[in-house]
């Protein structure tokens, strides 16, 4: 039991401002590589109670987007890797969007399409070069069937993209990936849609925990980082990662560009060598994230531009592969008989099967986890 208590934590130092941000319009992924996920139509029940507006999503699953069907929430839809090449052929692009999008248009709001995932910054030279023909091709076949006002094309990007991070004035990105990016931001520019960016902090105090202070990646009170450059000061990293990217845009020309954090988040577990992979960390990472989405914060270098935000995840997934880590940056979390905690109005609900209902104010509930935190069981998988 005290396993679940300790687990808990993730969501229930939220605090009651969770509810209050997706209101305004922080979205959240909606991953689903797992194989103990509650129905997409409960999913849906959930979020229409939490009041979540914007939803991204990996794929366009038929099940999930009539599972969203009349609820008004946003989506954004995935196109995969996978689909590449094939998407160049303007036939075949306008055959998918036909199949996968425009059957659902009347009743799903989905806004957007995904081309392809973290694609530049790997070894696949050959993915690379079909990413800009696939998006053009997609949008093309967007015009053709009269959506392109009511779906954009983008497409998110890694930050290994960047060959410069620090200071943020000085942002770039790495000259082998210029031949794709320039033409990128060029086709952005044309159609007026956003840059994606998959940012996370929690990856670069993974990389050097003896250099990179906690409190500055968590938003924590810390003495920051000055630009040197623009005497901006920083005082978490996220904004600074966010500087960064549009600093490599400016670079290449362009100041005409949206920067949109498509994923941001902290996992609640992690391998032994994975520094800073904690239940603690993931509640104060999010909790933080949460209230200066709320107070409408922007970045040092565009304090006009308000920072647009999707959170990952909606739950763990467990059939992810790689570390630990990559199985934990849920939100919510599910046990037996697809049970799973969830917040309402301004107050923490759970329910375990069998064991017990609860529900009380965050602080009360954080306090008396925090004293029940004694041993491991095997309620959570």
């Amino acid at each position: 039991m005290a396993a679940i208590f300790r687990t808990l934590l993730l969501l229930l130092t939220l605090s009651e401002s969770f509810i209050g941000v997706f209101t305004i319009g922080v979205g959240v992924n909606y991953g689903r590589i797992a194989n103990n996920l509650p129905p997409p139509s409960q999913v849906s029940t959930l979020l229409r109670s939490l009041n979540i507006t914007r939803v991204k999503v990996y794929d366009a699953d038929p099940q999930v987007l009539q599972a969203f069907a009349g609820t008004n929430i946003e989506f954004i839809i995935g196109l995969g890797n996978e689909y590449l090449q094939r998407m160049r052929d303007p036939q075949q692009a306008q055959t998918w969007i036909q199949q996968n999008v425009q059957p659902y248009l009347s009743q799903t709001k989905i806004t957007c399409i995904n081309v392809g995932n973290e694609v530049l910054g790997g070894q696949d030279t050959q993915l690379a070069s079909y990413l800009l023909p696939a998006m053009k091709t997609m949008y093309g076949a967007l015009v053709n069937l009269g959506l392109s006002k009511q779906v954009y094309i983008t497409t998110a990007h890694s930050l290994q993209i960047l060959a410069t991070s620090f200071p943020p004035s000085q942002g770039t990105f790495q000259e082998n990936l210029i031949q794709y990016i320039q033409p990128i931001l060029n086709f952005h520019a044309q159609v007026d849609s956003p840059f994606f960016i998959n940012a996370y902090p929690y990856f670069a105090y993974k990389g050097d925990p003896n250099n990179v202070p906690l409190e500055y990646v968590l938003f924590e009170p810390n003495s920051g980082s000055i630009d040197p450059h623009t005497n901006l000061k920083y005082d978490n990293m996220l904004y600074a990662q966010i500087d960064a990217v549009y600093s490599a845009i400016k670079a290449l020309g362009h100041t005409d560009i949206e920067v949109k954090i498509s994923e941001t988040g902290w996992p609640s577990k992690g391998d032994e060598n994975e520094a800073g992979a904690t239940v603690q960390n993931a509640g104060i990472y999010n909790r933080n994230l949460m209230q200066r989405m709320q107070q409408g914060e922007s970045t040092p270098a565009r304090p006009s531009q308000p920072i647009d935000i999707y959170v990952f995840a909606l739950f763990n997934e467990n059939q992810k592969d790689g570390p630990t880590s990559e199985r934990n940056f849920g939100l919510l979390l599910i046990f037996h008989e697809k049970r799973f905690i969830y917040l309402e109005s301004s107050r923490f609900a759970y329910w375990i099967p069998s064991v017990f209902s609860c529900e009380m104010n965050s602080y009360n509930l954080v306090t008396s986890i925090q004293r029940n935190v004694t041993q491991e069981d095997d309620y959570l998988r």
